[in-house]
């Protein structure tokens, strides 16, 4: 009985690792972007803006991450274990989610860290909440529409008329509403959590410093 649990946990966990990986990558994909964008390069490149708008592109892909959580579901029906659901899947499901969620905070701290840097500091809250709500609708357009980041390419034709029609329906407005204060909220706590564990590191190292230059030489 045992034997046939655990082998039912590692299938399920080898189906889920191929898009758990895969909606990763993606989500990483911004944050590496960020990193470039608004931490070693200078904008007002053609390169640059080209970066900036891959960026913004694939940046949905982070939070979507969030709604990866249904899968959750059919995972537990599918397992009946409550030790392997608390033990092993529920914590497989919370690294990924988080993973994805942390690596959006961190883009959008980084283009924060930009705006500061070439004087427009009071944009920075304007410039979140208009990426939360074009976040809201990039994930209503991939979880419940399918569209993919490179549909910006591939099909902008589809992305102009269905997308944006479908999001003028009631129904679709209020699931990007809730998904807007879902993303603002979060990202309000995390930003806050991330920001003070880099302050504290900062210190820590500073006071590293400091230990070790005022230790004589032997």
């Amino acid at each position: 009985m045992k034997e046939e649990l655990i082998a039912r946990v590692v299938q399920v966990l080898q189906i889920n690792m191929r898009w758990m990986t895969w909606n990763l990558f993606l989500a990483f994909i911004p944050l590496a972007l960020s990193v470039w964008l608004f931490r070693i390069k200078r904008g007002g490149t053609w390169l640059w803006w080209l970066g900036f708008l891959v960026f913004y592109a694939f940046l949905p892909n982070a939070p979507y991450l969030l709604t990866d959580v249904i899968h959750l579901i059919d995972d537990i029906r599918t397992i009946q274990s409550v030790w392997m659901i608390t033990l092993v899947l529920i914590p497989v499901y919370l690294l990924v989610i988080l993973g994805g969620f942390e690596a959006y905070v961190i883009s959008l701290i980084n283009w924060g860290h930009y705006l500061h840097r070439i004087g427009k500091s009071q944009w920075i809250w304007r410039v979140e909440l208009i990426t939360h709500f074009l976040c809201a609708v990039g994930v209503y357009w991939g979880r419940f529409l399918r569209f993919n980041s490179w549909d910006f390419i591939t099909q902008p034709d589809a992305l102009l008329t269905k997308g944006v029609e479908e999001i003028l329906g009631k129904q679709p407005l209020v699931i990007i509403a809730i998904t807007f204060v879902v993303l603002a909220g979060l990202y309000w706590i995390m930003k806050r959590v991330t920001l003070g564990l880099s302050q504290r590191d900062s210190r820590i190292g500073i006071n590293s410093e400091r230990a070790n230059s005022n230790t004589p030489n032997i």
